[in-house]
This record gives structure tokens, sequence and C-alpha cells, in this order.
């Protein structure tokens, strides 16, 4: 077991702290994100994981990062995506078991990206990409591998997955504490604000689909993924805080999605379900040009799926987050537009995802 790497630095009273986590190689996002925000040098940004893998842009995010750490004060820690890329350099223990099929399967992978860029890409010797890898990026490796598990202060704790508790956490397994699935769902509580990412905020969510990071004060718990890259409305947040010991918490995000006016009015839905990774098999129950009627079989509940997120697997029948809810919207509101049909539009308002039947002015 490799033990969590815990750093305690001192945040001076009165500057700003900025937290963002699973970025997942989306540079223009982060660009994106940090422009809103004003991201300055009197800012202190804490990535709390899950920099890299999944997004298009790993390699060219992790080089501005680097670059970024040299003129700003930045915190990057490890989450379990930057440590398979960071196990890759290191050890080939997981050759066999893991990088053997991940690696031909994502050609998007840092590790791919760094083997283009110095034209060795290949994925039949493993020993030899990695030895080559080492020689031609030594700087990155040395980046990665001090990355950090865990940043604690006087009133904050920041780590990418989770932690059982706060006491003796240099103790703790860092895989564990970088991979901690469903966190809020294992009832901790704590007597300081423990921020985290890995796991998106709308699978905590059944009824209503919000990218909004969840800010729980009975427990102090932060939980900040908002889906970036890995879901369609996806969003990159923003956790806002005047300084080290305030508990005046806000957020911004940014999702990329064109902008829309709404011209008309309409009541959020008192009733609906939020279908989402791992509990999304469907029945088919009639097909449509645009979205196909569908029975949710966890829920029983029917339902227009779009089309566009229809997926057929080995077990069948299944799709990409979705939903019925009706957003509450007024006139004048802005939304964003996640896809538009003859019969509404999917939008996201606060970062809640829903659907809207009025009419949208489109802002250039």
């Amino acid at each position: 077991m490799e033990r969590a790497t815990v750093i305690r630095p001192v945040f001076a009273p009165g500057r700003r702290i900025i937290a963002v986590s699973d970025i997942h190689g989306n540079l223009p996002f982060f660009l994106a994100l940090m422009e809103r925000v004003g991201l300055t040098p009197g800012d202190i940004l804490v990535l709390v994981g899950d920099m890299l893998e999944k997004g298009r842009d790993s390699l060219p995010l992790l080089r501005h990062l680097m670059a970024l750490s040299r003129t700003h004060t930045l915190y990057p820690l490890c989450g379990n995506c930057d440590g398979l890329v960071l196990r890759f350099f290191e050890t080939d223990q997981l050759d066999g078991r893991f990088y053997s099929s991940y690696l031909p399967q994502h050609p998007e992978s840092t590790l791919r990206q760094l083997a283009r860029e110095g034209g060795f890409d290949q994925t039949d010797d493993l020993p030899r990409l990695r030895a080559r890898l080492r020689a031609a990026y030594p700087e990155e490796w040395t980046w990665l591998r001090g990355l950090p598990t865990i940043l604690e202060t006087e009133h904050l704790v920041f780590v990418h997955g989770g932690v059982p508790s706060l006491e003796g956490m240099e103790e703790l397994d860092r895989w564990k504490c970088m991979k901690n699935d469903d966190f809020l769902g294992q009832g901790r509580s704590f007597d300081k604000w423990v921020i985290v990412g890995h796991w998106p905020v709308t699978l905590y969510h059944p009824h209503i689909p919000s990218a909004a990071p969840l800010i729980l004060r009975d427990r102090k718990i932060i939980s900040i993924d908002g889906g970036c890259v890995l879901k369609a409305d996806g969003q990159l947040n923003a956790l806002l805080l005047p300084s080290e010991a305030s508990e005046d918490f806000t957020w911004t995000a940014w999702d990329g999605l064109p902008v829309a006016r709404a011209l008309d009015g309409q009541a959020a839905s008192r009733d609906s379900v939020n279908i989402r990774w791992g509990r999304a098999a469907l029945e088919l129950l009639e097909p449509g040009e645009e979205t196909s009627l569908c029975r949710h079989l966890e829920t029983g509940r029917v339902l227009p799926i779009l089309n566009a997120y229809l997926r057929r697997g080995p077990r069948g029948l299944w799709c990409e987050d979705s939903t019925d809810y009706a957003l509450p919207v007024s006139p004048g509101d802005l939304l964003t537009v996640v896809a538009r049909t003859k019969n509404g539009f999917l939008c996201k308002k606060d970062g809640v995802t829903g659907w809207y039947y009025g009419r949208l002015w489109d802002i250039m």
C-alpha cells in the first residue's frame, strides 16, 4: 500500500481561494473558466485532481499547468486519472492487468499524446514505451511525481475522492483517497470543510439533473465535479472562497454551450427522473425522428429520450444522462442550450439541466 502524501501550506488571510476539479484534459474549458473568475497571481488555485485523461487536450493542459505553477500560487492534487499516468512512468506492475488493454483503446491518453509527440507511439512493447517516455519527458514525470494526495489547512481539506476521517491521514491508502466512489453516500461528517471531486454531482440527484457544486453545511462536505468531458451537459465548476477562514462559498462554471434568452415563462416539473450513469437501462417503446419513447427499467417511468443519447451494449439498450424535468424559467432568463428539437429545448440554468418548451432568442 502506498500511503497518502499530505501537505499543509499556510494560506494568508484575505487571499481568494479557487478550487477546481476534474478538468479531464479540457484546456478550452479551463482557460474560459479562469477568465470568468479573473484568476490573478494573488489568488490561490487548488486543483482537486483528475486534471488529465479522457479529454483531447491532456498534454497541452499539463504543459499549461506546469507553466502556470511558475507564475501563480497553484496546488495541483493527484486524482485517480493523474495517478494512472504517473503509475505507468513509475512501474510495470499494471502492464498486463491494465495498460495493455487501456492504452490501445485510448489514443487520447496523456501517455499516448506524449508518445506521439516524441515519435514513438506504440502499445505492443510497453517496457520500451515506458523507457522512452522516461528519457524524453523527465520534467513531466517529475511534476506528476510531486503531486500530493491531500491538502490540509486550518479550516479546509482538499482531496480528490475523499477520506474516512481527518485523523492519521498520512497513514491512509493513497489510491483509496483518490478513487472513493459515492463519497457523500457514506454518511461521513467532518469538523473541517472537506472539498472533493471525482464523483460527478449529478449522480447524487435521482430526480433533477444538476452539475452545480453540492454544499452540505451540516456535514461540512463540498462536492464539485461538474461532469466536464464525461457528460454532454457537463460543466467545469470553480468553488470560490474569499479567504481560508470564510464559509461564504460561491461558485461559477463554464459549459461551453450556446447561450439563449427565454422569451416565455415556464413552471418547474412537480415530478421527474434523472437517468444517470450506471442506472440507465431502457426498454424502447416507440421510435421517433428526434426522440424515442422509452421505459426506464429502474423506475418504470416512460419518457422521451433523445435519439442521439441512445446506446446499445452487451446488456441491451441504455442512454446517456437523460431527464423529463421541465426547468423553472422566467421571461428574460439566460439559458445554455444542450439540444434543440421540434418539440422543445434541452437547456441548463444555474447548473441544472431540463426541458424548456417556450421560445428562445439566440444570443450571438
